[in-house]
């Protein structure tokens, strides 16, 4: 198996459980939160696919799908373009609402296609080149990319969770 390889299995993991988390649930249930202090599935599949967007566009030098396939026009939310959801606190989530799943699947799909096709150009040696020098150490490409795949498999698994809680499935 190769590096890009390895690294698709695991973004393809996540699309298929954003696929499966969102398929046939109203607008009600993806917004749907516990309390005023939890997140909806709306915002997490949302969140989480920012980060990718936002992550994998960084350290592939393209423009994010949120500002250059139109995603931030459709979702029409009230943030600056440049917002992943880090650091949003109980009303900012509840801000998040969508029209549709097809419009959190469809960002998705934009998102993946764009991470497979940067994945698709590395080798093994291309995970250690530095990303980020702001920490201590450094940030490789390889750390990065796992950081991603770990915050959206989490995500993905308190998506998962309350699709259980509203479909009671």
């Amino acid at each position: 198996m190769t590096t890009d390889e390895l690294l698709s299995d695991a973004f393809d993991r996540i699309h298929k459980l954003v696929h499966h988390i969102v398929d046939g649930l109203t607008v009600d249930q993806l917004d749907y939160r516990p309390d005023n202090d939890a997140n909806s599935i709306a915002w997490l599949i949302w969140h989480l696919t920012r980060i990718q967007d936002d992550h994998v566009a960084g350290v592939a030098d393209f423009e994010q799908a949120w500002t250059s396939k139109g995603w931030l026009k459709r979702f029409g939310l009230p943030f600056d373009a440049e917002d992943t959801g880090y650091d949003h606190g109980a009303d900012d989530v509840a801000k998040v609402t969508v029209a549709s799943g097809e419009l959190l699947t469809g960002y998705h799909d934009a998102v993946y296609q764009q991470t497979t096709r940067f994945l698709s150009t590395l080798t093994d040696s291309s995970l250690d080149r530095v990303v980020d020098k702001s920490w201590d150490p450094p940030v490789t490409l390889g750390v990065r990319l796992i950081s991603v795949i770990s915050d959206d498999l989490q995500h993905a698994g308190q998506a998962a969770y309350l699709r259980g809680l509203v479909t009671q499935e």
